[in-house]
């Protein structure tokens, strides 16, 4: 298991259960662990997700696919826990989620 630092200053973890959630969806995300960590901890935008997540995004000029924005979705469950849901790449951010903070 993992533990980074939010914007919000909570730690959120991401455990082998997840990772192996992430990779075996996203296999492109292979190599890319402390991508993910760094989208969390220095995100570029945090959106709303419709069940309490934060979803932090992040551009990347280069990825194994072409440049492309990290979608990391989390959960900050209290002022002193958090963890990672899943995390992916994507052509561009949801342009319908409300953004809660940006760079």
């Amino acid at each position: 298991m993992i533990i980074i630092k939010s914007k919000n200053n909570i730690p959120i973890r991401l455990t082998k259960e997840r990772w192996c959630h992430i990779i075996s969806r996203h296999p492109e995300l292979i190599d890319q662990k402390e991508r993910i960590l760094e989208t969390i901890a220095e995100p570029e935008i945090i959106q709303e997700g419709d069940f309490g997540e934060l979803i932090a995004i992040k551009f990347y000029k280069e990825t194994p696919l072409t440049s492309k924005y990290l979608v990391v979705i989390y959960k900050e469950i209290e002022s002193f826990d958090g963890f990672v849901i899943t995390a992916y790449y994507t052509n561009k951010p949801s342009e319908r989620r409300k953004i809660i903070w940006k760079q």
